[in-house]
């Protein structure tokens, strides 16, 4: 029943799961080059720990700019690391602590030039950091219970990532999300366009060249795209294949896919994301531009139910920009 369209690339995208990205992007301009941590990305990562006494985690500052200031466990990534990997060394390095991630809590993103990943975890080991041990990683780590903006903290961009863990912890809105080691050149967007009619018709767009697929976009190809937010790629690939103006709702993570010490090096991400384009008074979705574009109506109904249930914003990790 599923026809020509791409069964197992969808399973796995909604799963959370990845996907080869291959090797030619949709849409023009093509990505510049491999991308390299510390030469043209910058990847942050981030943990939110708790204990069994519901305290949170979080070291005090030892660089200059901050120091003595209190902050989540946070650092950038470096070349050659995996994202969980990365997150975990931060722990140990600020807070002298074990952990093992649980699920990414929020993507924060300034375009490809700068994103962070957000991270819930468990502590699993090793001994909190005391001023004894300060280092230029961190003075100490503490586990607090009471309201950390009670603290001198070192920025405020923690407050809704706590609320966000909270939330999370008393009931997940969106299925454990995990980084899959899976190689990719650049940093790219494989998208899930859905239309939804409110007679719940739905259709998802494909691209059409070799085998049907999600199209797959390239970020930072232009300046403006630099540190212009991922949604500006999908706006020019969406203004290139559809008719109209399309304007999309709000991206929504379900996966992302990166493998440390790629081809040649790179550094790259691929984020699999969900978004709508709103419905017309035709009903149908609008018309593609070209035979490079399709779209395909979803008649399964466990697949439909799959997508729509994605569709709802609480139902795929948040993207921040």
């Amino acid at each position: 029943p599923m026809g020509e369209a791409p069964a197992a690339e969808l399973d796995a995208v909604l799963a959370g799961g990845g996907w080869d990205v291959g090797e030619t992007l949709e849409g023009a301009p093509q990505a510049p080059g491999p991308v390299r941590l510390g030469r043209n990305v910058c990847y942050v990562v981030l943990a939110v720990i708790f204990d069994e006494e519901e305290r949170v985690l979080l070291v005090q500052e030892a660089k200059a700019g901050c120091r003595g200031r209190w902050y989540l466990p946070a650092g950038r990534m470096e070349p050659g690391e995996g994202i969980v990997a990365a997150m975990r060394r931060e722990v140990r390095e600020e807070a002298g602590l074990e952990c093992e991630a649980l699920t990414l809590l929020a993507l924060e993103e300034r375009g490809p030039a700068w994103i962070r990943f957000a991270f819930l975890a468990r502590h699993t080991g090793g001994t909190l950091k005391t001023l004894e041990e300060a280092d230029a990683e961190s003075l100490q780590a503490t586990w607090w219970a009471g309201d950390p903006c009670s603290l001198p903290l070192r920025a405020l961009d923690i407050l809704p990532l706590l609320e966000l863990a909270a939330r999370y912890r008393r009931s997940p809105p969106h299925p454990a999300t995990l980084p899959q080691e899976l190689p990719c050149a650049s940093v790219c967007l494989r998208l899930l366009v859905a239309f939804a009619t409110d007679a719940g018709d739905l259709w998802v767009l494909l691209a059409t060249a070799g085998t049907p697929h999600l199209p797959v976009v390239a970020c930072g190809t232009c300046p403006p795209e630099h540190a212009g937010g991922l949604r500006l790629p999908v706006l020019r690939l969406l203004r290139q294949c559809l008719q109209g103006d399309p304007c999309p709702g709000p991206l929504g993570l379900l996966g992302l896919q990166h493998r440390a010490g790629g081809s040649g090096g790179a550094d790259g991400v691929c984020f699999n994301v969900v978004l709508s384009i709103p419905g017309s008074t035709g009903g149908a979705p609008p018309e593609p531009r070209g035979t490079a574009w399709r779209w395909w109506r979803v008649e399964e109904e466990s697949v439909r139910g799959r997508i729509l249930q994605r569709l709802q914003g609480a139902a795929t990790v948040p993207i921040r920009s």
